[in-house]
């Protein structure tokens, strides 16, 4: 280990029964670093990370070494990993709505973090507290102190949970994918943040993440894993014009990039969906306010802006899942709203929906055939041998292997389960599709692979889609129009050509200014 390490990954080995995940890791992170760890899921990034704050279960089979300030962490006793938690290493991890407690106050839960390793009274944990909500950003940080995690937004969540890892000023912060399924902006404001900690207050941090822009933007150096192995290790600016490895090629060129556009619509002179003023209200709060949009027969259409612009409220009221307060919709020649029930059964046969959480939207205890297999047998559009015949070809469709129907969801990797998601909503042969984030938090490998899954699929079968993103380099490669809203507006739409590359909207411009890396592609 070099002496100007605070922390060193030496020979890192980790193992499960099943064998090993980590496989010799070795890198180091100097004071005041950013070093990002990149590779796809199931490379060993988090699995490393966690065996640093002695977190992997009593079952992993560990050796190497892991040393902070030059003492070992491996081996160490309860007392010792008590004292590095927190003060020598901290970790801020990827879903902080699961991070925090639901039923505890934010500022409860901030003062026994502080609490847990000083000697303070409430009062003074209190006022370090609201410090702290101060220090990362946090408006009105008194009055935050009394609210729960469900009355903040995503990225404010992530900012308590930054804030509770700095809360006794470690040497080391490992975040791991901060800024997963963020918008741009709000991504953008957690990088300036995390920059600024580590100016002000020299501290190193760990960036474990799949978003490539993100790594130019922020890191000093990144590490690749690839199987459990270190592939590359190499400074950003090396790396992105230089890669040495196959992988890291590999995994660049999967990054989305603006300036790709989809061949035109075959059949768009065809109406799948039309909404004309729409109105929808949540008690005294307008979600949409006079939308007008249509998506041709063959088309796509992109739907973005930030949380709380009314993008998957609109995806509800397409889906007709949420009647509008006024305006009209008509979704594939019918209004849903002067439907009989048994009519509206008929009509959402012919919409598939695909959702932003693959996991929680297919029954954990279900096998991958009986999760595709349902809407055959509610909408009894196939019964008996058939069934099985329909889940065999839907898989193929989707590029999944036959073995993949008797798993069940948590057997399988995140991109695989975003696959079974679209088999289903693609079942019953949907007219029109509604997808609703649906590559978000995948890594970019998998994420281009569903895309052009997804692309090959709307140009085989024709169907209208609405796809709802805060990606806009996805929208700027896969979408035949786009859709801004703020607000619950529209604040402009158009080919992704003229929106995304000549926006005409200042708040259009504020969101690709955003964009970490996006606007500056990455020669390879």
């Amino acid at each position: 280990m070099a002496a100007s390490s605070v922390l060193a990954f030496d020979g890192l080995t980790v193992g499960f029964a099943a064998g090993p995940v980590v496989r010799d890791v070795s890198f180091e992170v100097a004071p005041g670093e950013i070093v990002a760890v990149v590779g796809e899921s199931g490379s060993g990034k988090s699995v490393s990370a966690r065996a640093a704050l002695g977190l992997l279960p009593p079952s992993a089979a560990v050796s190497g070494s892991i040393r902070l300030d030059g003492r070992e962490l491996l081996g160490a006793d309860p007392q010792r990993w008590q004292q590095v938690r927190g003060t020598g290493v901290a970790m801020v991890f990827q879903e902080p709505s699961a991070a925090l407690n639901p039923v505890f106050s934010i500022g409860w839960q901030l003062v026994e973090v502080l609490r847990a390793h000083r000697e303070l009274s409430r009062k003074q944990a209190r006022a370090e507290a609201v410090e702290l909500l101060a220090a990362v950003g946090i408006p009105e940080p008194r009055r935050r102190m009394r609210q729960y995690p469900h009355q903040l937004s995503g990225g404010q969540q992530q900012r308590v949970v930054i804030a509770m890892a700095l809360a006794n000023d470690p040497k080391v912060l490992i975040a791991d994918e901060p800024t997963t399924a963020l918008d741009v902006t709000v991504q953008a404001e957690i990088l300036a943040l995390l920059r600024r900690l580590r100016d002000e207050r020299g501290t190193s941090i760990v960036l474990i993440t799949h978003n490539m822009g993100v790594v130019a933007e922020i890191a000093d150096r990144v590490v690749v894993l690839r199987r459990g192995q270190v592939v590359e290790t190499a400074p950003v600016g090396e790396l992105f014009t230089r890669p040495a490895h196959d992988y890291t090629r590999q995994l660049l060129a999967a990054v989305p990039r603006f300036g790709g556009e989809p061949a035109p619509a075959a059949e768009a002179d065809r109406t799948g969906l039309e909404l004309t003023d729409v109105v929808v209200d949540y008690g005294g709060f307008r979600a949409v306010d006079g939308v007008s949009l249509r998506v041709g027969a063959g088309e796509v259409l992109g739907l973005v802006g930030e949380s709380g612009s009314g993008k998957s409220t609109l995806g509800r009221v397409a889906a007709g899942l949420l009647v509008p307060r006024s305006g009209s919709v008509s979704v594939l020649g019918t209004d849903p709203s002067s439907l009989s029930a048994a009519q509206r059964r008929q009509l959402r046969r012919r919409i598939g929906f695909v959702f932003q959480g693959a996991a929680a939207s297919l029954d954990p205890r279900w096998t991958v055939r009986d999760c595709i297999g349902e809407p055959l047998l509610v909408h009894r559009a196939a019964t008996g041998p058939e069934v099985g015949r329909r889940v065999a070809d839907l898989l193929d469709a989707v590029q999944l292997p036959s073995a993949v129907a008797d798993r069940r969801p948590h057997e399988l990797s995140g991109g695989q389960r975003q696959r079974v998601g679209l088999a289903r909503a693609l079942a019953l042969e949907p007219q029109l599709l509604i997808a609703d984030e649906p590559t978000s938090a995948l890594d970019v490998s998998v994420q281009a692979a569903v895309l052009d899954l997804l692309r090959q699929l709307q140009a085989e079968l024709g169907f209208a889609c609405l796809f709802i993103t805060h990606d806009l380099a996805v929208a700027d490669n896969l979408t035949h129009r786009v859709a801004v809203l703020r607000g619950g507006r529209v604040v402009e739409q158009g080919p992704p050509r003229q929106v995304l590359r000549d926006p005409a909207a200042d708040y259009t411009r504020g969101l690709l200014a955003a964009v970490p890396g996006a606007r500056n592609p990455v020669e390879v």
